[in-house]
């Protein structure tokens, strides 16, 4: 009782200062307040409600109702008309029910003084038919009154008498005219509130048997306060006050489904580097294990929506939550119930395009060697040993090497991660389409399609599409050729004995790097077809020329391809600001070049930072 009368004092502003007080009970008081503390510990606070003031202008038809009031209860103030009582209410949605409430009101009001007016002519036209009909009486009275002194007193009395009558005719009985209840409904038909206008006259007050035929009048039926109903009555002036009489149920919408996943979508790589600024590449699998029947991901299940109910206690439609479906990839499946996405075998999880996939990983528990052979495989790749000399290992997927890599050729479709280092020639080639991670490379051909990291690179040709960084461990790059389409950085770059060091930044490496293998294949196939076209005419002539005529057409479209892609990256990288080379110290003996622009290192440089300014390379 006492927190309800609060809110409602809080929403809609005190009455009048007629309006008697109530102290609340000091039980409710405390009931309010433990309430009020449960609230606060188990939910959130709710939204602050908002509230505006009905401002109707001096001349308005209610105005003249309450100045009607006053004269019967001095010290009436004029009404103070809050709406509010709506948390999910914004303040341009409360103007607006605020103009409906003004049109409500003032249709109310201009009709109840209209009804005033059409009862006090009425009771006027009644004393003056009244009088009509006395001062009749009257008339054939004197007409049999007898001639004399007795007479002329009977004729004064008589005037007295019918002047007596004259007045008390011509002052007709008060108009009885009861309290009304006004109900406005906002809307939506969530919420009503209630004004009532005081009796006229010799009316009755409001009372909860005009209430209630007010509501059935209406329509309201749900969400009523039957506390408001039952103190009102009871109020010393409980007019021109506006009351929250009604709330709604508001329909709640179903919660829409969705995915927890339990692996990444994409793995972050982290390099953990060590007191002796040392990483440890044996530490670097980016494999998400699964074992047959995990779970990759669930489904949490939408939930049904809720109705409302109006106060007029009609049903409000809600919505039920959509549902978010699992996708099933590669060697996965789901599950009965459709609530969980699995691993249909033991293998490493990953996301491609737009699901989950398990793809199998091929464990080597010992090194790739004569025991083992050539390895081809379509997944991911984990050789717990080394890569022996002479020998090749090729996967679709990524390929970790706990040991070292000799001269051997090793592609990746994935990233490649080589623990111990790379110790090659010139006759392999490491090739991944994604990025390397190696302790070293040493004598090495390496290709990275996007970047690479290693504590230091010795007499090498490195080719990255990305980045490379040299910043762990010793972090020297020295001798051999370095190939960055965008920077390279580095702790120490040559050394002091002046070793050429050679290092290109712009373009995309890896790319021209194919794009001048192809130029050869073409070259090589335009050569063979020139001679065949100098040969005798066969049906081996024929068909080797068919073939050569459809690899060079091929080969030629993958060219012009390869040109369009250099062509884009460069100017990608011009519009980043160009390429750089960081280091922390550089010697002479290097040479730089960006973008077809050479230059050589003359002395020492530290914090060295050269980048192409003005079509000049500067050390700074």
């Amino acid at each position: 009782m006492g927190f309800k009368k609060e809110i409602w004092s809080r929403f809609f502003g005190s009455k009048s200062e007629q309006v008697r007080d109530k102290q609340v009970p000091d039980h409710l008081l405390q009931e309010s307040m433990e309430k009020k503390e449960e609230q606060a510990v188990t939910a959130q606070p709710p939204p602050p409600a908002v509230e505006v003031e009905l401002e109707l202008p001096k001349g308005h038809a209610l105005h003249k109702l309450c100045e009607m009031r006053a004269e019967r209860a001095k010290g009436l103030s004029s009404p103070r008309l809050l709406l509010g009582g709506r948390e999910d209410f914004s303040q341009s949605e409360l103007r607006k029910e605020l103009g409906r409430l003004q049109r409500v009101l003032t249709l109310a009001a201009n009709s109840r003084l209209k009804e005033i007016k059409a009862r006090e002519e009425k009771a006027q036209a009644d004393a003056q038919k009244a009088l009509l009909i006395e001062q009749s009486k009257q008339s054939a009275a004197k007409e049999d009154t007898p001639a004399g002194e007795s007479a002329q007193a009977e004729a004064q009395k008589t005037a007295s008498a019918e002047q007596s009558a004259r007045n008390e005719i011509l002052t007709p009985p008060p108009i009885e005219l009861d309290a009304q209840p006004v109900i406005h409904i906002s809307a939506d038909k969530l919420s009503a509130w209630l004004i009532v206008f005081p009796p006229v006259g010799e009316g009755k007050d409001v009372d909860r048997e005009m209430l209630y035929e007010a509501l059935s009048d209406t329509g309201i039926a749900f969400g009523v306060d039957e506390e408001l109903l039952k103190r009102l009555p009871e109020e010393r002036n409980p007019y021109f006050s506006l009351f929250f009489l009604a709330k709604g149920k508001p329909a709640r919408n179903g919660t829409d489904g969705r995915i927890i996943e339990h692996f990444e979508r994409v793995v972050e790589r982290k390099f953990e580097v060590d007191e002796h600024d040392r990483v440890d590449y044996a530490s670097l699998h980016f494999f998400q294990s699964v074992e047959a029947g995990g779970v990759i991901c669930e489904a949490v299940l939408p939930t049904p929506g809720e109705p409302g109910r109006t106060v007029l206690d009609q049903e409000v439609p809600a919505k039920d939550g959509k549902e978010a479906p699992l996708t099933k990839g590669q060697n996965t499946e789901i599950s009965e119930d459709g609530t969980k996405l699995l691993a249909t075998q033991a293998g490493h999880v990953e996301y491609v395009g737009k699901t989950f996939q398990v793809k199998a990983v091929l464990e080597i528990d010992d090194n790739v060697d004569y025991s083992t052979g050539n390895i081809n495989y379509m997944g991911d790749v984990h050789i717990r040993g080394r890569v022996c000399s002479g020998f090749s290992v090729r996967a679709a997927g990524n390929i970790t090497v706990d040991g070292v890599v000799e001269s051997a050729t090793v592609e990746a479709g994935g990233d490649l991660i080589v623990a111990k280092g790379i110790v090659g020639n010139t006759d392999s080639v490491v090739r991944a389409d994604g990025s390397v991670f190696a302790k070293y490379l040493e004598n090495s051909i390496v290709h990275a399609r996007a970047n690479l990291q290693a504590d230091c690179i010795v007499n090498s040709e490195v080719y990255s599409d990305g980045e490379i960084q040299v910043r762990s461990g010793r972090g020297i790059i020295v001798g051999g050729r370095i190939r960055a389409a965008k920077k390279v950085s580095a702790k120490v770059v040559g050394s002091k004995s002046e070793s050429q060091t050679r290092i290109y930044l712009g373009g995309e490496p890896c790319v021209e790097y194919e794009r001048q293998e192809l130029a050869a294949v073409i070259e090589e196939a335009e050569a063979e077809l020139e001679k065949l076209e100098k040969r005798p005419n066969s049906p081996d002539k024929v068909e080797r020329m068919k073939r050569l005529q459809f690899d060079l057409s091929v080969n030629r479209i993958k060219l012009e391809q390869m040109d369009e892609e250099l062509a884009k990256k460069q100017e990608e990288i011009e519009n980043l600001g160009g390429c750089r080379l960081v280091a922390d110290i550089a010697y002479p003996g290097l040479v730089l070049t960006i973008c077809d622009i050479k230059a050589r290192l003359k002395q020492v440089t530290s914090m060295c930072n050269a980048r192409l300014s003005n079509g000049e390379i500067r050390f700074s």
